[in-house]
């Protein structure tokens, strides 16, 4: 949604109707994942893709029935056939697109949290349309007719904002769709050294909303670190306190080599729900930090959680070469992958977006 939202938004301004395409729906191999929307304005104008450009003119027609009344539609794209030059997927997968209208008030609150950078999930009954805006903190808005129906959806979508993943779900053999919206991921960066530039900008340019904290005010300043979204001097338990504590989509990158600052930041971070807590140093400081942690009470299995030496193993030697390093973990890490060359995966598909 907040590929589409700026572009919507203006069509409103300027008084246009407006209607949106969603995947939702992907089988085998497929350009886009489940989520994934193009918007189309009465004028024709045109925002976002469905796919790489393969099905796009058949929902834009479609579209344009809705605008005039016509009822919302669910396509079905397969295989492209060839020789008859028909509409299809020429990389062998298989797409269902929901086409829609989304002027009613669970989806007017949808788009304000992704217009806002807000986390939750808009689930739609793909037999008649009916919308449930599913809150982060619980709370609803709109009806999908039935309550037993809606308590299971929202459990579903409970799981899915943290995700971050939309999902196609039959529902007490209603089919459901729970589209996700959330917030770029962040990246907390505990020690104002060379490398900690060189990632606040690689994790600005992957999407990510980098962090950089340091007590030591004379390093932890904003000129150093303009990539970074914010600069705090201070202890790493109160910096993380005003950057407001870390959730189910913060990572922690310890980067400073001082026992003082990189303990107290792994305190913090393994008392937390971080999906991901990297540390640098050799594997001999590893071994003397684990002692350390074990004393302040924590368990070998607290202790799996922390990725030291951070990154995978690219050979990197400069800055620039580490920071990749981590970044590359962070996302295998966040995408459920190991890392490692493709050409070595045995993994029937690149990505993993679909249903086999």
């Amino acid at each position: 949604m907040r590929d589409v939202i700026a572009d919507l938004d203006a069509w409103h301004a300027a008084g246009q109707r407006s209607a949106v395409a969603t995947v939702v729906s992907v089988k085998r191999s497929a350009p886009r994942p489940p989520g994934a929307k193009m918007a189309i304005a009465q004028d024709g104008s045109v925002t976002g893709m469905v796919s790489g450009g393969c099905v796009e003119g058949a929902v834009i027609a479609v579209a344009e029935e809705i605008l005039g009344g016509a009822a919302p539609r669910l396509l079905h794209f397969g295989i492209a056939d060839a020789e008859a030059w028909d509409v299809g997927l020429p990389c062998g997968g298989e797409i269902d697109v929901w086409v829609d209208r989304l002027d009613d008030e669970p989806a007017a609150a949808f788009a304000t949290l992704a217009r806002d950078g807000g986390r939750g999930a808009l689930a739609t009954r793909m037999d008649d349309g009916r919308r449930l805006l599913v809150n982060v903190d619980g709370t609803r808005e709109g009806s999908l007719g039935d309550e037993h129906l809606e308590d299971q959806v929202a459990a579903a979508a409970e799981g899915l904002v943290w995700l971050e993943r939309s999902e196609q779900r039959e529902v007490d053999g209603v089919p459901v769709f729970i589209d996700v919206t959330a917030p770029p991921p962040r990246l907390i960066i505990v020690g104002a050294i060379d490398l900690a530039e060189a990632l606040a900008k690689l994790a600005s340019i992957s999407g990510w909303r980098a962090f950089v904290t340091d007590p030591r005010g004379r390093f932890a300043t904003a000129e150093r670190f303009p990539s970074a979204e914010r600069v705090v001097a201070a202890w790493p338990k109160q910096a993380i306190q005003e950057l407001g504590g870390i959730d189910r989509a913060t990572s922690i990158v310890v980067l400073t080599h001082d026992p003082k600052i990189d303990d107290a930041a792994l305190e913090v971070a393994l008392h937390s729900d971080a999906p991901y807590i990297g540390v640098m140093g050799s594997r001999r400081m590893q071994s003397g930090r684990r002692e350390r942690m074990l004393e302040l009470g924590f368990t070998d299995a607290d202790l799996e959680r922390l990725s030291g030496p951070v990154g995978l193993d690219l050979g990197a030697l400069t800055p620039q070469e580490t920071a990749l390093s981590v970044m590359a973990e962070l996302v295998a890490v966040r995408r459920g992958h190991h890392g490692g060359r493709l050409k070595h995966s045995t993994a029937p598909r690149i990505h993993e977006v679909g249903a086999k």
